[in-house]
């Protein structure tokens, strides 16, 4: 509004200037008189000018006061708006820095969990790669490996049979030793098991690339195990001994399956030498059912000492009857006895009877006397 005040005087001066300019401009032409009444003019002019300059500033200064204290209330209520605002936001920035605070602490817990099951399982993995490594060098050694299959058959044939029904480490009449013996009655007899692992030729045989070489080590693989089923026959099938069969155990399933699934020949070959090649799978089943012939052994001794025993208790019991019918004969005499007894006894009754009535019955007639006595001991006997 102060910039309409300037503008207001400057017009104002504008005008006066003006009019003075017309006044000197044409003062030669107006006379004395028409001068004062301009100037009279011009006086009424400029004082209404001023009033309403004067009007213009008043309402110019109630204007400014009214925008002012609007701005102030404004800016008072935008201050409070301000705070309130702020202050949300930062309840709502606080609640979001606790909710990640805990969301972070239990992220941070939960993942301490999992890295120690992590740790945990990497040292699990270390101590198993460490147990491959030995179970590695183990299967490396050729007598180690012995060692490994005779172990493994000692924990099936323990875990399925009773400890009579086997014997490890067995020496036969022909001086060889067997990992096991199954000591099962005639027939089949005693069963000889041996384990063999023949892992090189089967190692070699699964690294070969081309054809040449899985022949090559197919058919080595096929000669060590017939080697082996060769000797199992040679030693530990012994007639009046053994059995007329052994087993050959294989301690490992992918190589009984190589056996089985790629060298059919071989396995008819162990057949005709009656030696029968075993996993720890069939190894487990042919157990059981040793144990199931043992079973009906036991039975059949069982059942033969049932018999035995059933033979005496029937003489037992002839002897019981030849005694309850001597018994039941002595019953008999005892109760012809007895009966014979009652007779005796109701006739002293009778006799007693009689004394008595004589004696009580003073003019009587002694024959009434004598038949109420006799009818008297016949009601007794009765009843």
């Amino acid at each position: 509004m102060e910039a309409v005040t300037i503008i207001a005087l400057v017009v104002a001066t504008s005008s006066l200037a003006l009019a003075a300019f017309v006044l000197l401009r044409n003062n030669d032409r107006n006379t004395s008189e028409d001068i004062a009444r301009r100037a009279d003019r011009l006086a009424a002019q400029q004082a209404e000018l001023a009033g309403r300059l004067s009007q213009i500033a008043e309402a110019d200064a109630a204007s400014q006061k009214a925008l002012s204290e609007r701005l102030q209330n404004q800016e008072i209520a935008i201050t409070k708006t301000l705070e309130k605002r702020l202050a949300d936001v930062t309840k709502k920035v606080g609640d979001s820095l606790q909710q990640t605070s805990t969301r972070s602490s239990e992220t941070m817990t939960k993942l301490q969990e999992r890295l120690a099951v992590i740790d945990a399982a990497q040292k699990n993995i270390t101590d198993l790669s460490a147990q491959v490594v030995q179970l590695q060098d183990v299967l490396t050694n050729r007598q180690a490996r012995g060692a490994f299959g005779e172990i493994q058959l000692q924990d099936l044939v323990q875990a399925a049979l009773p400890p009579s029904a086997y014997e490890f480490q067995k020496t036969l009449g022909n001086n060889k030793r067997a990992d096991c013996v199954l000591n099962l009655p005639n027939p089949p007899g005693a069963i000889a098991i041996d384990a063999k692992f023949p892992l090189e030729s089967y190692h070699a045989l699964r690294a070969a690339e081309d054809e040449a070489g899985k022949t090559q080590y197919s058919r080595a693989f096929a000669a060590d195990v017939l080697k082996h089923v060769r000797d199992i026959a040679d030693r530990y099938i012994i007639p009046g001994e053994t059995a007329e069969s052994a087993l050959m155990f294989l301690p490992s399933e992918a190589v009984y399956a190589e056996l089985y699934a790629n060298h059919p020949d071989t396995v008819e070959k162990s057949y005709r030498a009656r030696v029968w090649i075993v996993s720890p799978t069939t190894l487990m089943a042919t157990l059981n059912t040793v144990r199931a012939v043992l079973k009906d052994a036991s039975m059949q001794e069982q059942t033969g000492l049932i018999q035995t025993e059933v033979r005496k208790m029937l003489v037992d019991v002839g002897r019981i009857d030849e005694r309850v019918d001597k018994l039941q004969t002595h019953f008999r005499q005892a109760q012809e006895d007895i009966g014979k007894i009652r007779t005796s006894t109701n006739k002293v009754t009778s006799r007693g009877e009689k004394i008595e009535l004589i004696e009580l019955g003073e003019g009587a007639n002694v024959e009434e006397i004598a038949a109420g006595a006799e009818i008297h001991a016949l009601e007794r006997g009765n009843g």
